[in-house]
């Protein structure tokens, strides 16, 4: 008798990026409760993996993480790539059932944007194992829903955001970028930054302030970081770097001085928080030069861990 396998369960995978803030400015907080932002966003070639899995009607959402500080991720619905499938099962009208798997590439609780990575690969992976078939900007406003960051997740490359950051325009680029990045086992909590930021009566001290500018964000490719970006060119890049949020993230922990320090003396082209933090971004003249950096850093014990990686790359896109 001839015995027929199984089909196998139907899933999806789904990869998508980390990002560094290049430029963050960031005004006044508002009535609403959040700060308005000009921001201009890269992905890193460091990723988020998440694969989708078909479950018998009525399972509802479970959730699994393996890959580097995996143990530091809720497995809840406080984690946003559960909250990304509840909310596009609510937005296309289905009940939201499906096993999410998450491999982590991305620092945990660092600045980057790895949880927002996570909710950008589940609606990619969601939208395709369900066959919802929504449209990228579909899909655009549902992330905006989940975080300011998830947007761009999507995106991927480079853009300049406004609003709370969810509000993109690509921006052009040539050429590589090469990173390396300083991270800490203990994170560093976004809305603890922020609120320093408001302590520090910082506002937006560097050129207009985020709400005062238009949201047409044409006035941003004016800036040498724009410039700088098109001209493919890594030392302008790595002056013109900028952080509103730095000076916050070194009150609350004052050793990444050291760790921005650390990088500048082994030649780094710019340094700078990266985001909230408390990840330090350390920009390279190549791939071996971001080595030599990282090298230094673990030497010098400026950090728990040191990535290095490239920009841009892409935003959520399906694996074969």
């Amino acid at each position: 008798m001839t015995h027929l396998a199984a089909a196998p369960t139907p899933s999806v995978r789904v990869r998508a990026p980390g990002k560094i803030n290049l430029s963050l400015r960031v005004g006044p907080v508002q009535d609403d409760g959040f700060h308005p932002l000009v921001t201009i966003f890269q992905a890193v070639a460091l990723y988020e993996e998440v694969t989708a899995r078909e479950v018998p009607p009525g399972s509802g959402v479970s959730l699994t993480v393996d890959g580097p500080q995996a143990e530091r991720v809720p497995l809840d619905r406080t984690n946003l790539a559960w909250r990304a499938a509840e909310a596009l099962a609510e937005h296309v009208g289905l009940a939201a059932d499906v096993a999410l798997h998450v491999v982590k590439g991305v620092p945990v609780a660092g600045g980057m944007a790895g949880g927002s990575a996570d909710a950008a690969a589940t609606l990619v992976a969601c939208d395709a194992l369900w066959e919802t078939g929504l449209p990228r900007s579909e899909l655009q406003t549902v992330a905006a829903g989940l975080g300011s960051d998830v947007p761009f997740a999507l995106l991927g490359h480079t853009a300049v955001g406004t609003g709370r950051g969810h509000l993109l325009t690509p921006a052009m680029t040539r050429g590589e970028f090469h990173w390396v990045f300083a991270t800490r086992d203990d994170g560093l909590s976004t809305p603890a930054v922020y609120g320093r930021f408001d302590e520090l009566g910082a506002g937006a001290p560097s050129g207009d302030a985020p709400d005062e500018m238009p949201a047409d964000p044409g006035l941003a490719e004016e800036t040498g970081l724009m410039q700088a970006l098109r001209a493919g060119d890594p030392h302008a890049l790595g002056a013109a770097l900028h952080n509103d949020l730095q000076e916050a993230a070194l009150s609350l922990r004052p050793e990444l001085a050291r760790t921005l320090e650390v990088a500048r003396e082994a030649g780094a082209l710019g340094t700078l928080v990266s985001g909230s933090g408390p990840s330090v971004a350390a920009l390279a003249r190549s791939r071996q030069h971001a080595l030599a950096i990282a090298a230094t850093w673990t030497a010098e014990g400026a950090a728990d861990a040191v990535w290095c990686t490239s920009g841009p790359a892409q935003g959520a896109r399906v694996l074969p």
